[in-house]
């Protein structure tokens, strides 16, 4: 389907995901009848129709269109016993209302980023996106395999709710300047549309993190209003058209290297729910972190491929510059977890993890990239 610029605008309420493989099997006794034998719970006739409210604009290409996906393949799995209408942020309750709408009832179910939540709980930002954390591949392993889930699950317990990883954005770029960024020196004064914990280490380094609507990104870069901005990755900033008013574009995303997009369910409402259907529920989160993943991987690689054919300059931020932003990220997290002990044991639990898979990362992945795959013809500035 093709996507102009002006549609990619119309409905688009606020800012970039700027994103775990999840099956669990559930064990113990439920609403329906099973004798001492174990056999199998009675399925009921009994019918549910949810509402599922969203951060993303309505049909957001391919993060607003996985909730749909889910929504569609929850009813067919389950047979037509549970029933989700989507709505888009602003189309039922404002987006960043999403999450206080499901932990109170308004909705049964919503999708979002957990690091819109820090306000509420800040340890909720570490399971979506670190500034040089984790890519997509090792959050989903920690998440699945290095006990991030129980964490995340304690946390949204708090808020009577029950969190699912839903997809994720992948490693983003580091956004659309228009100066060239050489030097530490070159952020001073710099005001960037930049979110979350990205912002505040750009504050850190002199810069000023700008917070703009979707819709008002691109005046805001054409006019002056932002000297630079970051979204997505080279699908989703295409639609926007950042590649007619920005001189530059810039990797890596170090503020964001693979971010982690959720589902999060009335948690009384799904504690009564036949055990057959959480599973469904949680069986269609995990497909749907696999498709949005893959999703964005299949469209920023042929959307990268068109920028350069229009001669959009990619450049590589200094060596210098990324190290003094990581010692900015460590200032910002040590202010965070010496404030809320709950998130120093998830961060804890997330940086130990990390180093683990940093180590075995470095004698296959990179190995695989440096020794093994094709080199590309791509020239980086």
């Amino acid at each position: 389907m093709k996507i102009s610029r002006k549609s990619f605008f119309k409905g688009i309420a606020f800012g970039t995901v700027s994103l775990p493989f999840l099956i669990r099997a559930f064990g113990g006794k439920n609403h329906a009848q099973e004798d001492s034998a174990g056999t199998p719970n009675i399925l009921t006739a009994k019918q549910y129709r949810w509402k599922m409210v969203t951060t993303w604009p309505p049909n957001f290409p391919i993060i607003g269109e996985a909730c749909n996906k889910y929504a569609e393949l929850v009813e067919k799995m389950s047979g037509g016993r549970i029933r989700i209408r989507v709505y888009g942020g602003n189309e039922l309750v404002p987006a960043l209302e999403a999450f206080d709408t499901v932990r109170t009832g308004g909705a049964e179910i919503g999708s979002g980023a957990a690091y819109y939540w820090a306000g509420k709980a800040p340890a909720a930002q570490f399971f979506a996106s670190v500034p040089f954390g984790m890519n997509a591949q090792q959050l989903n392993a920690w998440i699945i395999g290095g006990g991030g889930l129980q964490l995340w699950e304690e946390l949204y317990r708090d808020f009577n709710l029950v969190p699912m990883a839903g997809g994720n954005t992948g490693v983003q770029m580091g956004g659309w300047f228009n100066r060239e960024i050489n030097s530490i020196q070159d952020l001073k004064g710099l005001k960037m549309r930049i979110p979350g914990l990205g912002g505040k280490v750009l504050e850190k380094a002199g810069g000023s993190p700008v917070l703009l609507a979707g819709g008002e990104i691109y005046t805001g870069l054409e006019r002056g209003v932002i000297d630079a901005t970051e979204w997505l990755g080279p699908y989703h900033d295409t639609l926007m058209g950042f590649h007619d008013i920005a001189k530059y574009y810039y990797t890596p995303g170090w503020h964001e290297p693979g971010t982690m997009l959720e589902y999060f369910v009335n948690k009384e409402t799904y504690d009564k729910l036949p055990a057959d259907l959480q599973a469904i529920l949680q069986t269609a989160a995990a497909w749907s972190n696999l498709w949005t993943l893959s999703q964005m991987e299949a469209k920023n690689a042929e959307a990268l491929t068109t920028l350069l054919e229009k001669g959009v300059s990619i450049r590589r931020f200094p060596k210098e510059l990324i190290n003094q932003l990581r010692q900015y990220t460590n200032e910002v997290i040590t202010d965070i977890i010496d404030n809320d002990p709950f998130s120093r044991r998830v961060y804890e639990s997330y940086d130990s993890f990390r180093n683990k898979a940093a180590n075995y990362s470095l004698i296959t992945e990179k190995e695989f990239y440096d020794k093994i795959q094709k080199n590309s013809e791509l020239d980086l500035g």
